[in-house]
């Protein structure tokens, strides 16, 4: 008899998880960048394309941002690029419907999080950095460095290089100088 309950118990509990599941899904509103963290500021994860469908594990009550499931990847997206439907009717993902949704609130520790999923990310090795609140973008730092590293030996090639040839670069100038219809 207790075998005949707890198989009843356990087929109504299976048909209502799909319901659960189904109630934290949504879907991109745009191409959105799945982020390693709830803000713009953090490394992107992987492109989200337009219209896919994700998985919300949750979202954050202090912020519009919530932890999703895509395609093997997990990460963060802002909620006004993303949509559900409530009440027979397609809305932002936004704290109003969290509870009625049955999406979680959670919250975001950086060191947990990227030691979970981003290990093998390149970006993990500066997790410190993340964490600490420096989360300036290096990048157009090295970008000028490495042009201004760049202009600077091809300065130093143009004095080295034999004065009875041009430099390649002083080469095209002239071309272009001369026909300006073959640098378009």
């Amino acid at each position: 008899m207790k075998s005949i309950w707890f198989a009843a118990a356990l087929a109504a509990s299976a048909g209502a998880l799909p319901a659960v599941a189904e109630a934290a899904s949504a879907f991109s509103t745009a191409n959105v960048n799945m982020r390693s963290g709830p803000s713009t500021q953090y490394p992107a994860v992987v492109v989200i394309p337009s219209g896919t469908r994700v998985n919300i594990q949750g979202c954050l009550s202090s912020a519009n941002w919530c932890d999703v499931a895509f395609a093997g990847y997990r990460g963060w997206v802002s909620g006004s690029y993303l949509q559900t439907t409530y009440s027979q009717r397609r809305v932002n993902v936004g704290p109003q419907y969290y509870r009625p949704l049955g999406i979680p609130t959670v919250t975001f520790s950086i060191g947990r999080y990227w030691d979970d999923h981003y290990r093998s990310r390149p970006f993990y090795r500066d997790r410190d950095r993340w964490r600490d609140g420096d989360v300036r973008d290096n990048r157009r730092d090295r970008d000028r460095d490495r042009r201004v590293d760049n202009d600077r030996r091809g300065r130093e090639i143009e004095r080295q290089s034999d004065p009875g040839r041009l430099p390649l670069r002083r080469m095209m100038q002239e071309r272009c100088e001369r026909d300006p219809s073959a640098c378009r």
